[in-house]
C-alpha cells in the first residue's frame, strides 16, 4: 500500500469482489444488496459459496499437473547461478552489506531484574496502534532516518527497496521503528510520522532515542486500547527494544505483540480501568519510575508507575504487569527469548 494512501482496508479476496460489485466502500454487506438481479435485489449471502460448492472445486487446487511447471524453476537460470554463495559452517558477516548485518540480540547476560528510574516518554499514542505503525514494511522515504542511513552507505533512492526487504539489517529496521508516515505521537499535537520532542524541540523518534541512550536514560511508550494489533510482526518488538524502550504502558495489548515485547525484554504494563495517558494528562514533560519489580517479578503482578511532573508534583498509579506466564519471566530475566535460547544451546 502506497505511503500516501490515507485509508485502506484488509479483507479476503471474495469480499474484495463483493465491494467491487457494489461499487462503493460505505456498504453494509449484511443488510444492503450488492446489486439488482432479474428477480429483485441480490445480497452477498445469495452469492457467497457454501461448503459444498467449495468442496466441489477443491480438487482443482490439488491437481499435481498444475504445479509441474515449477519442477525445474531453478534450472537454466544464469542470473541466479551467477550469484556467489559463500560456503562453510559459519556465515561470514559482510560489514558493507545494507541488507544483512549481524544482529545485536544475542548478548551474554546474567539474570537481571528491572530497575526503571528517571525514564522519559519516547511517544504517547492513542488507540489501535498497529504493528505496521510500529514497524512499517513498505517503502523507505529518502528523508527518513532509514533513508538517510542508506544514502550515507551509497545506496541510490531507486534501490532503497522496502523495510520488509531489509529486515535482515537491524540498522535499517530500528530507524524505521515508529516511522510510519501515519503514526501520530500525541506529544507533538497535529503531527504525523515518526517524530517526538527532545528537550522541547521536535526531532525524529530515532534521533531522540539515540540521544537518550547516550545519556543513559531509559525510555517508555504510552498507548491506548489494542496496542500492537495487526500482523504478528516480530520487528515491532525488536525495534522497540533497540531504541532503548524498557516498558510499554497501554490500556490493552494485542495478544501476540504483548508476548513479543516480553520476549524481547520490554515490560508490557497495563493501565487499570478508567486510567490512561489522557486522564493522567501526560504530555512528555514528565519523568517516570517503575516500582514493585526490583526484587524479581511474577506473572501479572501489580507494579506502580511513579510520575514526576515538571511542576515538581508526584503521582503514583497502579499498573498490572502483563508478563503473563512463568516462562515469560525467564525470558525477561535473561534479556529476552533469543539470549534465553542461546544459553540453552550452549549450556
Amino acid at each position: 500500500m502506497h505511503q500516501n494512501v490515507k485509508a485502506n482496508f484488509l479483507m479476503s479476496p471474495p469480499l474484495v469482489v463483493a465491494f467491487a460489485l457494489a461499487g462503493r466502500v460505505p456498504f453494509n454487506v449484511e443488510k444492503e444488496p450488492i446489486g439488482a438481479g432479474k428477480n429483485g435485489p441480490v445480497y452477498l449471502k445469495d452469492i457467497w459459496p457454501g461448503n459444498a460448492e467449495i468442496a466441489a472445486l477443491l480438487h482443482h487446487s490439488t491437481d499435481k499437473g498444475v504445479y509441474k511447471s515449477y519442477a525445474d524453476v531453478g534450472a537454466n537460470n544464469p542470473l541466479w547461478d551467477g550469484v556467489s554463495a559463500p560456503a562453510g559452517a559459519v556465515y561470514q558477516w559482510d560489514t558493507a552489506s545494507t541488507y544483512i548485518q549481524e544482529p545485536p540480540f544475542f548478548v551474554d547476560e546474567k539474570a537481571t531484574h528491572p530497575v526503571i528510574k528517571g525514564a522519559r516518554a519516547l511517544a504517547i499514542f492513542g488507540d489501535s496502534v498497529t504493528t505496521d505503525h510500529i514497524s512499517p514494511a513498505g517503502g523507505i522515504k529518502p528523508s527518513s532516518p532509514a533513508g538517510a542511513y542508506l544514502t550515507e552507505h551509497g545506496v541510490q533512492q531507486a534501490d532503497f527497496n522496502s523495510y520488509g526487504a531489509r529486515r535482515g539489517n537491524h540498522e535499517v529496521m530500528m530507524r524505521g521503528t515508529f516511522a510510519n508516515v501515519r503514526i501520530k505521537n500525541l506529544m507533538v499535537p497535529g503531527s504525523e510520522g515518526g517524530v517526538t520532542l527532545k528537550d522541547g524541540k521536535e526531532t525524529s523518534i530515532y534521533a531522540a532515542a539515540m540521544q537518550y541512550q547516550a545519556e543513559g536514560m531509559p525510555l517508555m511508550i504510552f498507548a491506548g486500547e489494542e496496542y500492537g494489533t495487526g500482523s504478528s510482526r516480530d520487528w515491532a518488538a525488536k525495534g522497540t527494544t533497540l531504541l532503548g524502550v524498557k516498558a510499554v504502558v497501554a490500556k490493552s495489548f494485542e495478544r501476540i505483540h504483548r508476548s513479543n515485547l516480553a520476549g524481547m525484554g520490554v515490560l508490557p504494563c497495563q493501565f487499570k480501568d478508567g486510567v490512561d495517558a489522557a486522564t493522567l494528562k501526560l504530555d512528555g514533560s514528565e519523568t517516570f519510575d517503575l516500582e514493585g519489580a526490583e526484587s524479581g517479578i511474577v506473572p501479572q503482578q501489580d507494579v506502580t508507575l511513579v510520575i514526576h511532573r515538571a511542576d515538581g508534583n508526584t503521582e503514583r498509579v497502579a499498573l498490572r504487569l502483563r508478563i503473563d506466564t512463568p516462562i515469560e519471566v525467564e525470558y525477561y530475566n535473561k534479556g529476552g527469548i533469543l539470549p534465553f535460547v542461546l544459553a540453552q544451546l550452549i549450556s
